[in-house]
């Protein structure tokens, strides 16, 4: 059963040196239930696509197109006390950063209960309850209730905001970043911690990263965006075994191997390029070893090269060009 669609997004930045096209023509689903990465460097729109959904974005950004279809709702073209009812209690999202989620005057416990007396129809006492199952749930004492945020570590605040998230049991929640900052052991745990919650709870998630091997331990699908467009989507495993866009390609050689440490990790040479003014043809041609003279006038459609496999190159199965 698919839960989100997404169609044709367009999200543009208004700029001093025209509009930045920082998401184009994006095309996605989910099924219910999934855990979906979205994955790419810093500038490749992965932000902007979560905030476009939420229907987040102000000026100097503005959506030029597209439709967000949420069990059937489009959110691009809800009235507005629609979408803020379907906000938190439909779809949620974790935050990069706790510390700038979380009001500092407030005790963590009742920011909880307040997103969940705003969205449910419930008492007081049920809302507390409920909050304190939430705490439990995140690996929070509940005697904690009444701490505040400065009284709690990074990896804590950042369970803090995964308990919110699920405060109004959402059925699909973004998780943008949500690591980013923390050191690695504390990554490890509050990932684990999501992808046992997914489990659990049966939740929608579109993971939001830059970290490929992270998101390939835990996720059943894959999207990976280049300058705004997604340029391969697949199964996890299909990503791995039979990886077919040259970016894909360039992302796995540059990701150390710890089962393989005699293989050579390759950077990708140059970097995403200025989206006021995107290439006419492949926004990775000059930065892909397998480019050709097409590549150069023509952008490529996401075209289905196997089953459920996408892919936006004009080579024949996609760009292999695997480091030997």
């Amino acid at each position: 059963m698919t839960i989100l669609q997404v169609e044709n997004l367009s999200t543009y930045y208004k700029t001093d040196r025209g509009e930045a096209q920082a998401v184009e023509n994006v095309s996605f689903s989910m099924k219910k239930g999934e855990m979906l990465g979205l994955i790419g460097e810093s500038g490749c729109g992965k932000t902007t696509v979560a905030q476009s959904i939420l229907r987040l974005i102000e000026y100097p950004g503005r959506i030029v197109s597209g439709k967000a279809y949420l069990d059937g709702i489009d959110l691009l073209t809800a009235k507005q006390d629609e979408l803020e009812k379907l906000r938190w209690k439909d779809i949620s999202v974790i935050p990069q950063s706790a510390m700038n989620a979380l009001n500092p005057i407030y005790t963590i416990g009742d920011q909880i209960v307040e997103s969940i007396l705003i969205h449910e129809d419930v008492s007081k006492a049920t809302a507390i309850k409920r909050t304190e199952e939430l705490l439990e749930m995140v690996g929070i004492k509940k005697n904690r209730f009444k701490n505040y945020p400065h009284e709690f570590s990074g990896g804590m605040k950042q369970r803090v905001a995964i308990a919110m998230a699920l405060s109004c049991n959402p059925k699909l929640i973004i998780s943008d970043e949500s690591t980013t900052g923390l050191d690695v052991l504390t990554q490890a745990q509050i990932i684990a911690l999501i992808k046992q919650l997914q489990k659990d709870l049966g939740l929608s998630i579109i993971l939001i990263s830059h970290d490929l091997p992270m998101v390939t331990s835990v996720c059943d699908r894959v999207a990976i965006m280049y300058a705004g467009k997604i340029v391969e989507l697949a199964n996890t495993q299909d990503i791995l075994k039979h990886c077919s866009h040259p970016y894909s390609n360039g992302l796995l050689n540059a990701t150390p191997d710890l089962s393989n440490p005699d293989k050579e990790v390759v950077s990708i040479p140059g970097s995403v390029p200025d989206l006021v003014k995107p290439p006419t043809g492949c926004r990775f041609y000059d930065r892909c070893k397998a480019r050709m003279n097409v590549c150069k006038e023509e952008s490529p459609d996401l075209k289905e090269i196997r089953p459920d496999h996408f892919s936006a190159c004009f080579l024949e199965g996609g760009g292999y060009y695997h480091v030997q």
